[in-house]
C-alpha cells in the first residue's frame, strides 16, 4: 500500500510508467515526484501491484481505493509482455475488489479491450478552465465533435457488452 512504498519501489514504479511511454512514443505525464507526493497523500488508499519475475519486478499497475470502489489508473512495464497487462491491471484488481468487498471496479480510461473482458464503458466528465479565450473556444469546438463521436460509439458499444439489459449512465 502507498504508505510502505519505499523509494526503490516509487523510483521502479516511476520507471515503468516513463519507460512505456516512451516506448509508445508518448511523452510521460506523471513525474516521478508525482509518485512520492500520492503515496504521501493518498497513503494506505494507493495501491500498487508489481508483477514479479522471479525476485526482479517486470511491471507495475496503480490504483487507488476505497470501501466502495476500486480504481485503476496507471500501468508500466520494462517491456512488452504477453498478456500481463490484463493480469496485473485488471484481473489482480478484480480479485482485490472480490477479497475486501468491493463493488465497484473501474479499470481506467480507454480501451475497447476492456468490454471483452466484462466491463462497460463509462462517460465521464471533467471540469477545466482555460484562460485564453481563442485556444478555449478551439477547446470547445473540437470538444463538442469530440462528444458527439463519443456518445455514438457508447451507443455502438452496448451491443457488445456481456451485461443485456443495462445501459452505461449519461454523465454529459
Amino acid at each position: 500500500m502507498g504508505g510502505a512504498l519505499d523509494k526503490h519501489t516509487l523510483d521502479t514504479v516511476y520507471a515503468f510508467h516513463r519507460d512505456t511511454f516512451l516506448r509508445h512514443g508518448h511523452e510521460p505525464y506523471l513525474t516521478r515526484e508525482f509518485f512520492t507526493q500520492a503515496a504521501r497523500m493518498f497513503g494506505d488508499a494507493l495501491m500498487v501491484k508489481l508483477a514479479m519475475h522471479g525476485r526482479t519486478p517486470v511491471a507495475a499497475a496503480i490504483f487507488f481505493w476505497s470501501q466502495d470502489a476500486l480504481f485503476g489508473r496507471y500501468w508500466g512495464a520494462a517491456a512488452d509482455y504477453n498478456s500481463l497487462h490484463f493480469e496485473t491491471c485488471y484481473h489482480q484488481g478484480i480479485e482485490f475488489c472480490i477479497e475486501h468487498g468491493i463493488a465497484r471496479f473501474e479499470p481506467g480510461t480507454q480501451g475497447e479491450h476492456k468490454v471483452s473482458r466484462g466491463f462497460e464503458p463509462t462517460i465521464t466528465w471533467s471540469a477545466h478552465y482555460i484562460p485564453n479565450r481563442q485556444f478555449r473556444n478551439a477547446i470547445e469546438e473540437y470538444l463538442e465533435r469530440e462528444g458527439q463521436a463519443v456518445d455514438a460509439y457508447a451507443e455502438e458499444i452496448q451491443g457488445h457488452v456481456p451485461y443485456r439489459g443495462r445501459r452505461t449512465p449519461d454523465c454529459s
